[in-house]
């Protein structure tokens, strides 16, 4: 079966009137849609067009089924069944400018990060641009959202999977993501963070999309980045930054460094150092994050009192740096913990 959400308004149109039907009806079903209604729930169109579109299509290709709420700051975790009984899983974090909805981009991943749950298991497949888009749907419309008034205003590709090694779907979702006769975002209100596939953030420059280029750096050495990121193996810091300065230059969008505290790997003052050496200058933002631990890896998080020291550090180097606030801690945090619960049959 296919995924009707996979396909942009004019390709839908396309599908419409080749079906004899009037074009007009292409809007109502491509609003329906991405207000997170399953095809058969669209009632504007006939009973006959709905039975036309659910013998090729998937009624609903992305589900709800379950979720965990943070007693400490609403936070809530998703637990998201796609139509062929995998899972993936996504946060919706509530701030006073609006709700952040983090969305998976693969069923795992096979970046090997050492520090993340999502790649334990290593990648089972990519998502479609329609059920990347259908984690925002079902969550727009469970909190009360709708088209003309998103509860989900802003959205981050930080969930399991690497966008990029997803290059096409996650590109086709951005432009179904802010097509204005459905959700309406704009990609300056999307976040992509990606390990660092240089040859894909060249790319990404060139699609006229200006995203918020969020990069997973964790160490300013190579060496150092290689025990905690097996991409940095193949692609250098310096070839980053090469690729980093290209992006701004093409969108004019300043970029963002995502730090992990890891504790005694580089949290010290020779890793600071490094970077303000690297970034001083640079239209750029650092955003440290101490470490959400994960039992299967084995590593720790900085203290509370290192990691501002660290921060200290940098913002008296020269550079924009901010602590992330810890969001979500009770209600496993890390990315993956969630699925495996879920597939090794224990409460959510």
């Amino acid at each position: 079966m296919l995924i009707l959400s996979d396909l942009n308004y004019e390709q839908l149109k396309k599908v419409i009137t080749d079906m004899g039907e009037r074009s007009f009806r292409a809007e109502q079903i491509f609003r329906g849609v991405c207000s997170g209604k399953k095809i058969s729930e669209i009632t504007d169109i006939s009973k006959e067009l709905r039975a036309k579109l659910l013998s090729v299509y998937e009624d609903e290709p992305v589900k709800i089924i379950g979720k965990k709420v943070s007693s400490v700051d609403g936070t809530t975790k998703y637990l998201f069944k796609l139509w062929d009984g995998n899972v993936v899983e996504g946060v919706l974090m509530k701030y006073k400018y609006g709700n952040t909805q983090c969305v998976s981009t693969q069923v795992g991943c096979r970046m090997g990060c050492a520090f993340c749950a999502s790649g334990i298991d290593g990648l089972v497949r990519n998502l479609t641009a329609g059920e990347i888009l259908g984690q925002i749907s079902a969550v727009n419309a469970e909190i009360g959202g709708a088209l003309d008034k998103r509860a989900v205003t802003n959205v981050v590709l930080m969930g399991s999977g690497e966008p990029l090694d997803n290059y096409d779907n996650v590109v086709a979702f951005i432009r179904n993501l802010s097509d204005k006769r459905g959700l309406n975002v704009s990609p300056r209100n999307l976040s992509l963070s990606t390990c660092g596939l240089v040859p894909k953030i060249y790319d990404l420059a060139g699609e006229g999309l200006d995203v918020n280029l969020t990069i997973s750096l964790h160490n300013p050495f190579d060496e150092g980045r290689k025990l905690l990121m097996p991409i940095a193996n193949a692609y250098s810091i310096a070839e980053i930054l090469d690729a980093c300065s290209y992006y701004f230059n093409k969108t004019g969008r300043r970029y963002i460094f995502e730090y992990s505290l890891v504790r005694g790997q580089n949290d010290g003052k020779d890793c600071a150092e490094e970077l303000i050496r690297l970034l001083k200058g640079r239209p750029c933002h650092i955003n440290l994050i101490r470490l959400n631990e994960v039992k299967e890896k084995n590593l720790s998080s900085t203290s509370d009192k290192d990691a501002y020291k660290f921060l200290g550090l940098l913002t008296k180097g020269g550079l924009s740096a901010t602590l992330r606030r810890q969001m979500g801690a009770d209600i496993d945090g890390a990315c993956g913990q969630l699925r495996r619960k879920y597939i090794n049959g224990e409460n959510l």
